[in-house]
């Protein structure tokens, strides 16, 4: 339930365009909410076209899992920040309607291609998602995560 319940909310929430929380819960950070029954998810970040952020996932009140990551662009001079925000969209729509987050996936965006590796799985991991014109790697975001145990 857990896996299918964090897919569910990363769809609904940057990816599907949810509101961002009117009073942010730490300051100057953007904060995205998704509950459904006993789950909660919220992703909190702050920056812009650089940024860093940890998503968070509550059962029946108790933390249960996380990830945190860290982006950026690294070639200003090829792709600003809302192109890059267009291909993750596009491309990780694609990817939760594979029913998962994890797992490899490549996908074509326009004259960009967007790339994420990893490894491990929903209970811990770590990855790397990245956006390519041509051979050049003009975006990057680390992440990692998993399963959060008392």
């Amino acid at each position: 339930m857990l896996e299918e319940f964090i897919v569910q909310a990363k769809s609904a929430t940057y990816v599907g365009g949810g509101n961002e929380s009117a009073t942010p819960t730490r300051k100057g950070s953007h904060d995205l909410g998704y509950q459904s029954g006993d789950w909660h998810y919220l992703d909190s970040y702050f920056g812009g076209t650089d940024f860093i952020g940890q998503e968070v996932v509550w059962h029946e009140g108790t933390a249960v899992w996380a990830m945190s990551y860290y982006g950026r662009i690294l070639r200003p001079d090829m792709i600003d920040g809302a192109t890059a925000g267009m291909v993750i969209q596009r491309s990780l729509s694609t990817l939760y309607r594979e029913g998962r987050f994890l797992g490899g996936f490549t996908h074509p965006v326009e004259n960009l291609v967007y790339v994420d590796t990893n490894e491990g799985e929903f209970r811990s991991f770590t990855g790397i998602e990245r956006i390519y014109r041509g051979h050049v790697e003009t975006y990057r975001l680390d992440y990692h995560g998993g399963i959060i145990k008392p």
